[in-house]
């Protein structure tokens, strides 16, 4: 068997290597999974709009408080709504990337990304 710059290109190496990829991918999915599953809530204006999303950025729920609620400034609820669902995002992306990061000590990116 070869070497190409001293990494033994056949041999033992090679399937250790390839049955930490298989862990490491088996790993990524059930963090998908779990990730996916986890509710993640977001809540602005002093608890006038809640959102309530999962892992995988599907809405579950969206709670308006009645006082929120103004027809004279619409504006004020929108921006509130738009807030509440970027939060919800934004917090979900994080949880999935550190939990990602986790698995991958940081490669993620190097392995060409999770489609999350």
């Amino acid at each position: 068997m070869g070497k190409y710059n001293g990494f033994n290109a056949g041999g033992g190496n090679m399937q250790q290597l390839m049955r930490q990829a298989q862990k490491m991918q088996q790993d990524v999915a059930r963090v998908q999974e779990e990730v996916g599953n986890t509710e993640f809530e977001a809540s602005v204006g002093g608890g006038a709009v809640k959102v309530v999303i999962n892992g995988a950025k599907q809405f579950k729920s969206v709670s308006i408080s009645p006082e929120a609620v103004d027809p004279d400034d619409v504006e004020m609820l929108e921006d509130l709504i738009l807030s509440a669902v970027n939060e919800a995002i934004r917090i979900a992306e994080e949880t999935m990337e550190k939990e990602m990061s986790k698995v991958t000590g940081g490669m993620g990116g190097a392995l060409g990304g999770f489609g999350f």
